[in-house]
């Protein structure tokens, strides 16, 4: 099992109901075909820096699993056929990505 990282943009003009919604169909999509969520993460309504569909925000959100790779192709369809969707990246991390992930995570905890 590989360790990934995927950042999403969601269109802004979406309720919070919608996004939450969203956000839990990709996790349950995950989860359902083998993976082992590590962490999430909501960044919230961030400004773009160019327009992407003619808006210039977009809400970010962090997924960090772990998966065999054979599950990132069908997310990626999944995320092509969602009209919400705005961007998306997924990243293999290496070992030291995964250990600059963890400083980041916690780092976070103690800020909240």
């Amino acid at each position: 099992m590989n360790h990934y990282e995927t950042v999403f943009i969601l269109n802004p003009v979406l309720s919070d109901e919608q996004i939450k919604e969203t956000v839990k169909k990709y996790e349950d999509f995950l989860v359902s075909n083998g993976a082992k969520m590590v962490s999430k993460e909501d960044w919230g309504l961030k400004k773009l820096a160019y327009a992407i569909q003619h808006k210039k925000s977009g809400f970010y959100h962090l997924f960090e699993f772990q998966a065999p790779g054979e599950v990132i192709n069908p997310l990626e369809v999944e995320f092509r056929r969602e009209e919400r969707m705005m961007r998306y990246l997924t990243v293999r991390l290496d070992k030291h990505a995964i250990a600059w992930a963890e400083k980041r995570r916690n780092r976070n905890k103690e800020k909240a």
